[in-house]
């Protein structure tokens, strides 16, 4: 995995694009932070498939949320309450 600043990624932006084909992931930084990852269409298309497979929609998400009545609650521990002047 490379790290390219983004000036020389720009100037050798087709050694940056050869790598990511070669399945070598680029990381560009902008001023010394992270800003954009480069890598091959292959790559990023097996990413949005794996994605699209293990992520619910918003309906399933909803749905699996678990059911259960004031008994299933999670045990909390008793409030000590403080006395306060009136």
């Amino acid at each position: 995995m490379r790290q390219w600043p983004l000036q020389d990624a720009k100037n050798k932006f087709s050694a940056v694009v050869n790598a990511a084909l070669e399945g070598e992931p680029q990381h560009v930084t902008r001023r010394g932070k992270p800003a954009v990852v480069v890598i091959a269409v292959k790559d990023y298309e097996r990413l949005r498939q794996e994605e699209k497979a293990g992520a619910p929609d918003f309906i399933e998400h909803l749905l699996s949320i678990p059911k259960g009545g004031p008994d299933d609650l999670l045990d909390a521990p008793p409030l000590n309450l403080r006395d306060v002047a009136w």
